[in-house]
Protein backbone atom coordinates (compact mmCIF):
# COMPACT_ATOMS: atom_id res chain seq x y z
CA UNK A 1 0.00 0.00 0.00
CA UNK A 2 1.27 3.50 -0.94
CA UNK A 3 -0.53 7.00 -0.11
CA UNK A 4 1.16 9.90 -1.08
CA UNK A 5 -0.60 11.83 2.37
CA UNK A 6 1.42 9.31 4.61
CA UNK A 7 3.65 11.91 6.31
CA UNK A 8 7.85 11.26 6.71
CA UNK A 9 7.26 11.17 10.13
CA UNK A 10 4.68 8.67 9.96
CA UNK A 11 7.06 6.39 7.66
CA UNK A 12 9.63 6.80 9.50
CA UNK A 13 8.01 5.41 12.62
CA UNK A 14 6.64 2.74 10.61
CA UNK A 15 10.29 1.91 9.11
CA UNK A 16 11.44 1.54 12.81
CA UNK A 17 8.72 -1.48 13.83
CA UNK A 18 9.63 -2.98 10.48
CA UNK A 19 13.51 -3.31 11.75
CA UNK A 20 12.17 -4.27 15.12
CA UNK A 21 10.37 -6.86 13.38
CA UNK A 22 12.90 -7.91 10.79
CA UNK A 23 15.22 -8.17 13.79
CA UNK A 24 12.68 -10.37 15.95
CA UNK A 25 12.57 -12.67 12.71
CA UNK A 26 16.22 -13.30 12.90
CA UNK A 27 16.84 -13.73 16.23
CA UNK A 28 13.79 -16.80 15.64
CA UNK A 29 15.83 -18.33 13.21
CA UNK A 30 14.46 -16.48 9.94
CA UNK A 31 10.75 -17.24 10.86
CA UNK A 32 8.36 -16.32 13.24
CA UNK A 33 4.30 -17.12 13.29
CA UNK A 34 2.07 -15.07 12.02
CA UNK A 35 -0.04 -14.55 15.40
CA UNK A 36 3.49 -12.86 16.28
CA UNK A 37 3.97 -10.60 13.50
CA UNK A 38 0.47 -9.52 14.38
CA UNK A 39 1.07 -8.71 17.69
CA UNK A 40 4.18 -6.76 17.33
CA UNK A 41 2.35 -4.60 14.36
CA UNK A 42 -0.33 -3.75 16.78
CA UNK A 43 1.26 -4.04 19.97
CA UNK A 44 4.84 -3.28 20.03
CA UNK A 45 5.42 -1.10 22.83
CA UNK A 46 5.80 2.49 21.57
CA UNK A 47 5.26 1.34 17.83
CA UNK A 48 2.45 -1.10 17.49
CA UNK A 49 -0.75 0.32 15.99
CA UNK A 50 -2.46 0.32 19.38
CA UNK A 51 0.50 1.77 21.27
CA UNK A 52 1.90 4.48 19.67
CA UNK A 53 0.07 7.86 19.41
CA UNK A 54 -1.41 8.42 15.76
CA UNK A 55 -5.29 8.42 15.91
CA UNK A 56 -7.18 5.32 15.22
CA UNK A 57 -10.84 6.29 16.47
CA UNK A 58 -13.37 8.66 13.92
CA UNK A 59 -13.40 10.02 10.84
CA UNK A 60 -9.81 11.23 11.20
CA UNK A 61 -8.80 8.07 12.20
CA UNK A 62 -8.72 4.82 10.51
CA UNK A 63 -12.02 3.44 11.51
CA UNK A 64 -15.22 4.42 12.80
CA UNK A 65 -16.65 2.26 16.37
CA UNK A 66 -20.31 2.30 17.62
CA UNK A 67 -19.09 4.22 20.65
CA UNK A 68 -17.63 7.28 18.45
CA UNK A 69 -21.01 7.86 16.21
CA UNK A 70 -22.86 9.36 19.46
CA UNK A 71 -24.17 8.17 22.62
CA UNK A 72 -26.78 5.97 21.89
CA UNK A 73 -24.52 2.30 21.58
CA UNK A 74 -23.72 3.33 24.84
CA UNK A 75 -26.56 4.20 26.66
CA UNK A 76 -28.33 0.86 25.33
CA UNK A 77 -25.74 -1.30 26.53
CA UNK A 78 -25.99 0.52 29.68
CA UNK A 79 -29.89 -0.65 29.53
CA UNK A 80 -28.36 -4.34 29.38
CA UNK A 81 -26.51 -3.83 31.99
CA UNK A 82 -28.25 -2.10 35.04
CA UNK A 83 -30.54 -4.76 35.44
CA UNK A 84 -27.39 -6.85 36.44
CA UNK A 85 -25.60 -4.41 38.71
CA UNK A 86 -29.38 -3.78 40.80
CA UNK A 87 -29.73 -7.30 41.20
CA UNK A 88 -25.94 -7.58 42.59
CA UNK A 89 -26.66 -4.44 44.66
CA UNK A 90 -29.64 -5.41 46.24
CA UNK A 91 -29.13 -8.70 46.52
CA UNK A 92 -28.86 -8.91 51.04
CA UNK A 93 -26.84 -11.98 51.16
CA UNK A 94 -24.27 -11.21 49.04
CA UNK A 95 -22.76 -7.48 49.62
CA UNK A 96 -19.58 -5.68 48.08
CA UNK A 97 -18.75 -3.45 45.56
CA UNK A 98 -20.51 -3.68 41.78
CA UNK A 99 -18.02 -2.83 39.07
CA UNK A 100 -17.74 -2.63 35.20
CA UNK A 101 -14.90 -3.95 33.42
CA UNK A 102 -14.17 -2.75 30.16
CA UNK A 103 -11.64 -4.35 27.93
CA UNK A 104 -9.60 -1.96 25.44
CA UNK A 105 -11.47 1.29 26.23
CA UNK A 106 -10.99 3.07 22.98
CA UNK A 107 -11.43 6.63 22.92
CA UNK A 108 -13.30 6.77 26.49
CA UNK A 109 -15.92 7.76 24.34
CA UNK A 110 -17.85 4.25 25.58
CA UNK A 111 -16.82 4.66 29.11
CA UNK A 112 -18.37 8.58 29.17
CA UNK A 113 -21.51 7.48 28.01
CA UNK A 114 -22.36 4.18 29.68
CA UNK A 115 -21.55 5.56 33.02
CA UNK A 116 -23.12 8.62 32.89
CA UNK A 117 -26.56 6.55 31.97
CA UNK A 118 -25.65 4.22 34.25
CA UNK A 119 -25.69 7.13 36.84
CA UNK A 120 -29.31 8.10 35.50
CA UNK A 121 -30.75 4.57 35.96
CA UNK A 122 -29.91 4.94 39.54
CA UNK A 123 -27.54 1.91 39.10
CA UNK A 124 -23.44 3.22 39.06
CA UNK A 125 -21.33 0.82 39.80
CA UNK A 126 -18.59 1.65 42.56
CA UNK A 127 -15.86 1.45 39.95
CA UNK A 128 -15.42 1.57 36.20
CA UNK A 129 -12.09 -0.19 35.60
CA UNK A 130 -10.75 -0.09 31.57
CA UNK A 131 -8.30 -2.83 31.11
CA UNK A 132 -6.09 -0.75 28.60
CA UNK A 133 -2.85 -1.10 27.60
CA UNK A 134 -1.65 1.61 25.57
CA UNK A 135 -0.03 4.50 28.01
CA UNK A 136 -1.30 6.93 25.05
CA UNK A 137 -4.79 5.68 24.75
CA UNK A 138 -5.35 5.71 28.76
CA UNK A 139 -4.35 9.82 28.65
CA UNK A 140 -7.03 10.23 25.90
CA UNK A 141 -9.09 8.59 28.04
CA UNK A 142 -8.71 10.17 30.99
CA UNK A 143 -8.56 13.69 29.60
CA UNK A 144 -12.21 12.70 27.86
CA UNK A 145 -13.52 11.17 30.65
CA UNK A 146 -12.54 14.17 32.58
CA UNK A 147 -14.36 16.40 30.71
CA UNK A 148 -17.22 14.35 29.87
CA UNK A 149 -18.21 13.21 33.37
CA UNK A 150 -19.02 15.03 36.59
CA UNK A 151 -16.28 15.08 39.15
CA UNK A 152 -17.60 12.09 41.79
CA UNK A 153 -18.57 10.02 38.68
CA UNK A 154 -14.75 9.55 37.08
CA UNK A 155 -13.14 9.27 40.50
CA UNK A 156 -14.85 5.77 40.54
CA UNK A 157 -12.68 5.31 36.81
CA UNK A 158 -9.59 3.53 37.53
CA UNK A 159 -7.01 2.06 34.79
CA UNK A 160 -5.71 -1.78 35.37
CA UNK A 161 -2.66 -3.09 33.88
CA UNK A 162 -3.72 -6.60 34.26
CA UNK A 163 -7.19 -8.35 35.17
CA UNK A 164 -9.48 -7.70 38.03
CA UNK A 165 -8.41 -8.76 41.24
CA UNK A 166 -10.13 -12.46 42.47
CA UNK A 167 -13.68 -12.55 43.58
CA UNK A 168 -15.36 -9.47 41.89
CA UNK A 169 -19.19 -8.77 41.47
CA UNK A 170 -20.24 -6.94 37.93
CA UNK A 171 -20.09 -6.90 34.25
CA UNK A 172 -17.51 -6.84 31.33
CA UNK A 173 -17.74 -5.11 28.52
CA UNK A 174 -15.67 -5.71 25.03
CA UNK A 175 -16.54 -3.72 22.00
CA UNK A 176 -14.35 -4.95 18.71
CA UNK A 177 -11.60 -6.02 21.00
CA UNK A 178 -11.64 -10.18 20.05
CA UNK A 179 -11.12 -8.98 16.37
CA UNK A 180 -7.87 -7.48 17.41
CA UNK A 181 -6.37 -10.61 18.91
CA UNK A 182 -3.56 -11.09 17.68
CA UNK A 183 -4.49 -14.85 15.80
CA UNK A 184 -2.72 -18.03 14.50
CA UNK A 185 -3.17 -18.87 10.81
CA UNK A 186 -3.48 -22.00 9.03
CA UNK A 187 -3.33 -23.87 5.78
CA UNK A 188 -4.02 -27.27 4.67
CA UNK A 189 -1.34 -28.79 2.13
CA UNK A 190 -1.99 -32.31 1.55
CA UNK A 191 -4.89 -33.11 4.07
CA UNK A 192 -1.93 -31.69 6.67
CA UNK A 193 -2.42 -28.57 8.98
CA UNK A 194 0.21 -26.02 8.60
CA UNK A 195 0.87 -23.06 9.87
CA UNK A 196 1.79 -19.62 8.42
CA UNK A 197 5.00 -18.00 9.24
CA UNK A 198 6.59 -14.84 8.07
CA UNK A 199 9.95 -14.68 6.88
CA UNK A 200 12.23 -11.50 5.92
CA UNK A 201 12.22 -11.61 1.73
CA UNK A 202 10.07 -9.84 -0.93
CA UNK A 203 7.13 -12.06 -1.77
CA UNK A 204 6.55 -10.16 -4.83
CA UNK A 205 3.53 -7.92 -3.43
CA UNK A 206 3.42 -4.49 -4.57
CA UNK A 207 4.19 -3.29 -0.64
CA UNK A 208 5.20 -6.67 1.01
CA UNK A 209 7.51 -4.47 2.75
CA UNK A 210 10.11 -6.96 3.26
CA UNK A 211 7.97 -9.85 4.29
CA UNK A 212 7.26 -13.47 2.87
CA UNK A 213 5.13 -16.01 3.95
CA UNK A 214 6.22 -19.57 4.87
CA UNK A 215 4.99 -22.67 6.65
CA UNK A 216 5.63 -25.06 9.06
CA UNK A 217 3.91 -27.73 10.53
CA UNK A 218 1.24 -27.10 12.84
CA UNK A 219 2.17 -27.90 16.92
CA UNK A 220 -0.71 -30.14 18.77
CA UNK A 221 -3.09 -27.05 19.55
CA UNK A 222 -3.43 -25.34 16.19
CA UNK A 223 -3.79 -28.82 14.41
CA UNK A 224 -6.42 -30.41 17.33
CA UNK A 225 -8.37 -27.19 16.78
CA UNK A 226 -8.41 -27.45 13.30
CA UNK A 227 -9.56 -30.71 13.16
CA UNK A 228 -12.33 -29.89 15.56
CA UNK A 229 -14.00 -27.14 13.09
CA UNK A 230 -13.60 -29.73 10.58
CA UNK A 231 -15.96 -31.92 12.72
CA UNK A 232 -18.09 -29.40 12.86
CA UNK A 233 -18.14 -28.36 9.38
CA UNK A 234 -18.89 -32.27 8.39
CA UNK A 235 -15.93 -32.34 5.83
CA UNK A 236 -12.51 -31.16 6.12
CA UNK A 237 -10.97 -29.08 4.84
CA UNK A 238 -9.80 -28.94 0.99
CA UNK A 239 -6.31 -28.42 0.15
CA UNK A 240 -5.07 -24.68 -0.22
CA UNK A 241 -7.45 -23.59 2.56
CA UNK A 242 -6.30 -20.81 4.40
CA UNK A 243 -7.94 -19.27 7.70
CA UNK A 244 -7.52 -17.84 10.93
CA UNK A 245 -8.32 -19.52 14.46
CA UNK A 246 -7.68 -18.56 18.32
CA UNK A 247 -6.82 -21.49 19.69
CA UNK A 248 -6.23 -19.90 23.40
CA UNK A 249 -9.27 -17.93 23.11
CA UNK A 250 -10.26 -20.02 26.21
CA UNK A 251 -7.55 -18.95 27.69
CA UNK A 252 -7.88 -15.29 27.21
CA UNK A 253 -11.52 -15.29 28.11
CA UNK A 254 -10.93 -16.93 31.71
CA UNK A 255 -8.03 -14.50 31.93
CA UNK A 256 -9.98 -11.05 31.16
CA UNK A 257 -12.84 -12.49 33.47
CA UNK A 258 -10.35 -12.85 36.01
CA UNK A 259 -12.36 -14.12 39.38
CA UNK A 260 -15.53 -12.77 38.53
CA UNK A 261 -17.98 -14.45 40.75
CA UNK A 262 -21.28 -13.09 40.02
CA UNK A 263 -22.23 -10.90 37.11
CA UNK A 264 -22.28 -11.14 33.53
CA UNK A 265 -20.14 -10.57 30.25
CA UNK A 266 -21.33 -9.26 26.40
CA UNK A 267 -19.11 -8.97 23.60
CA UNK A 268 -19.55 -7.20 20.44
CA UNK A 269 -17.48 -7.70 17.10
CA UNK A 270 -18.24 -8.72 13.56
CA UNK A 271 -18.07 -12.10 12.98
CA UNK A 272 -20.03 -15.51 11.68
CA UNK A 273 -21.15 -18.11 13.33
CA UNK A 274 -18.47 -21.13 12.76
CA UNK A 275 -20.33 -22.96 9.86
CA UNK A 276 -20.63 -19.52 8.01
CA UNK A 277 -16.95 -18.40 9.38
CA UNK A 278 -15.18 -21.57 7.77
CA UNK A 279 -17.38 -21.48 4.21
CA UNK A 280 -15.65 -23.24 1.08
CA UNK A 281 -15.61 -20.16 -0.53
CA UNK A 282 -14.32 -17.85 2.20
CA UNK A 283 -10.87 -20.29 1.39
CA UNK A 284 -8.17 -16.79 2.25
CA UNK A 285 -9.66 -16.22 5.45
CA UNK A 286 -11.13 -12.84 6.77
CA UNK A 287 -8.09 -11.58 7.86
CA UNK A 288 -7.40 -7.84 6.47
CA UNK A 289 -6.43 -4.29 7.44
CA UNK A 290 -7.70 -0.73 7.95
CA UNK A 291 -6.38 2.48 6.83
CA UNK A 292 -8.47 5.74 6.76
CA UNK A 293 -11.18 3.76 6.20
CA UNK A 294 -10.65 1.59 3.08
CA UNK A 295 -9.66 -2.10 3.51
CA UNK A 296 -6.33 -3.49 2.75
CA UNK A 297 -5.64 -7.17 2.11
CA UNK A 298 -1.95 -6.08 2.07
CA UNK A 299 -1.30 -7.07 5.84
CA UNK A 300 2.39 -6.16 5.55
CA UNK A 301 1.94 -2.62 4.36
CA UNK A 302 2.96 0.28 6.25
CA UNK A 303 3.28 -2.01 9.96
CA UNK A 304 2.44 0.16 12.58
CA UNK A 305 -0.08 2.59 10.60
CA UNK A 306 -2.20 -0.41 9.56
CA UNK A 307 -4.79 -1.76 11.80
CA UNK A 308 -4.68 -5.62 11.35
CA UNK A 309 -7.87 -7.62 12.40
CA UNK A 310 -9.68 -10.47 11.73
CA UNK A 311 -13.23 -11.57 12.00
CA UNK A 312 -14.61 -13.38 15.19
CA UNK A 313 -15.36 -17.02 15.37
CA UNK A 314 -18.51 -16.84 17.39
CA UNK A 315 -19.35 -20.45 17.89
CA UNK A 316 -15.48 -20.66 19.35
CA UNK A 317 -16.16 -17.46 21.67
CA UNK A 318 -19.92 -19.30 23.21
CA UNK A 319 -17.73 -22.18 23.33
CA UNK A 320 -14.99 -20.41 25.45
CA UNK A 321 -17.45 -18.43 27.71
CA UNK A 322 -18.84 -21.41 28.45
CA UNK A 323 -15.33 -23.44 29.16
CA UNK A 324 -14.76 -20.54 31.80
CA UNK A 325 -17.77 -21.95 33.50
CA UNK A 326 -20.65 -19.24 32.63
CA UNK A 327 -24.13 -19.86 31.52
CA UNK A 328 -24.86 -19.02 27.88
CA UNK A 329 -27.08 -15.77 27.72
CA UNK A 330 -27.96 -14.71 24.51
CA UNK A 331 -26.66 -14.42 20.57
CA UNK A 332 -28.00 -11.92 18.36
CA UNK A 333 -26.91 -9.56 15.40
CA UNK A 334 -26.38 -5.76 16.99
CA UNK A 335 -29.80 -4.28 15.49
CA UNK A 336 -31.15 -6.54 17.92
CA UNK A 337 -29.41 -6.08 20.99
CA UNK A 338 -29.74 -2.28 20.38
CA UNK A 339 -33.53 -2.44 20.00
CA UNK A 340 -33.95 -4.94 22.73
CA UNK A 341 -32.75 -2.49 25.00
CA UNK A 342 -34.59 0.70 24.31
CA UNK A 343 -32.86 2.05 20.86
CA UNK A 344 -36.28 3.64 20.18
CA UNK A 345 -36.59 4.95 23.80
CA UNK A 346 -32.92 6.68 24.06
CA UNK A 347 -33.75 7.69 20.42
CA UNK A 348 -36.80 9.79 20.99
CA UNK A 349 -35.67 11.06 24.55
CA UNK A 350 -32.49 12.80 22.77
CA UNK A 351 -34.59 13.99 19.59
CA UNK A 352 -36.80 15.65 22.38
CA UNK A 353 -33.86 16.82 23.57
CA UNK A 354 -32.68 18.35 20.41
CA UNK A 355 -31.98 22.04 19.75
CA UNK A 356 -32.76 22.03 16.26
CA UNK A 357 -33.83 19.51 13.01
CA UNK A 358 -30.03 19.24 12.04
CA UNK A 359 -29.44 17.97 15.42
CA UNK A 360 -32.61 15.56 15.45
CA UNK A 361 -31.30 14.22 11.58
CA UNK A 362 -28.03 13.47 13.18
CA UNK A 363 -29.75 11.36 15.91
CA UNK A 364 -31.89 9.51 13.49
CA UNK A 365 -28.69 9.03 11.08
CA UNK A 366 -26.46 7.96 14.37
CA UNK A 367 -29.49 5.13 14.68
CA UNK A 368 -29.62 3.91 11.14
CA UNK A 369 -25.64 3.12 10.73
CA UNK A 370 -25.76 1.35 13.93
CA UNK A 371 -28.48 -0.73 12.94
CA UNK A 372 -29.60 -0.94 8.90
CA UNK A 373 -28.28 -4.40 7.35
CA UNK A 374 -25.83 -2.53 5.65
CA UNK A 375 -24.16 -0.79 8.32
CA UNK A 376 -23.33 -1.91 11.62
CA UNK A 377 -26.88 -3.75 12.31
CA UNK A 378 -25.87 -7.40 10.64
CA UNK A 379 -22.74 -7.76 10.59
CA UNK A 380 -21.75 -6.85 14.49
CA UNK A 381 -23.09 -9.78 16.40
CA UNK A 382 -23.24 -9.69 20.27
CA UNK A 383 -23.06 -12.72 22.79
CA UNK A 384 -23.18 -12.78 26.47
CA UNK A 385 -22.66 -15.02 29.45
CA UNK A 386 -23.85 -14.88 33.25
CA UNK A 387 -22.80 -16.37 36.09
CA UNK A 388 -25.43 -16.37 39.30
CA UNK A 389 -27.59 -13.35 37.34
CA UNK A 390 -30.53 -12.98 34.88
CA UNK A 391 -29.19 -11.63 31.91
CA UNK A 392 -31.15 -13.06 29.10
CA UNK A 393 -33.03 -9.88 29.26
CA UNK A 394 -30.36 -8.43 27.26
CA UNK A 395 -31.22 -10.75 24.35
CA UNK A 396 -35.24 -11.21 24.29
CA UNK A 397 -35.33 -9.65 20.17
CA UNK A 398 -33.84 -11.88 17.40
CA UNK A 399 -32.17 -14.79 19.11
CA UNK A 400 -29.60 -16.51 16.49
CA UNK A 401 -28.37 -19.00 18.94
CA UNK A 402 -29.81 -21.76 17.24
CA UNK A 403 -26.77 -20.38 14.46
CA UNK A 404 -24.06 -21.43 16.76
Amino acid sequence: MSDPTVSEDALAHSERLRQLILAQIAEAGGAIPFWRFMELALYAPGLGYYSAGAAKFGPAGDFVTAPELGSLFAECIAEAFAPVLQQLRDDPADTGDTHVLEIGGGSGAFAGDALAHLAALGAAPARYAILEPSADLRERQRAHLQQRLPADLFARVQWLDGPMPSDWRGVLFANEVVDALPTPRFVIAEGQVFEEYVTAGDDGGASARGFSRTLQPADALLSSAVRHIEQQRGAPFPDGYRSEVLPQLPYWVQAVSGGLRRGAMLFVDYGYPRREYYRDDRSDGTLRGFFRHQVSSDVFALPGLLDLTASVDFTALAEAGTHAGFDFAGYCNQTSLLLGNRLEQRLAAHEAEAIDEAARYALRQQAKKLTLPGEMGEAFQAIGFARDVDFEHAFLIGDLSYRL
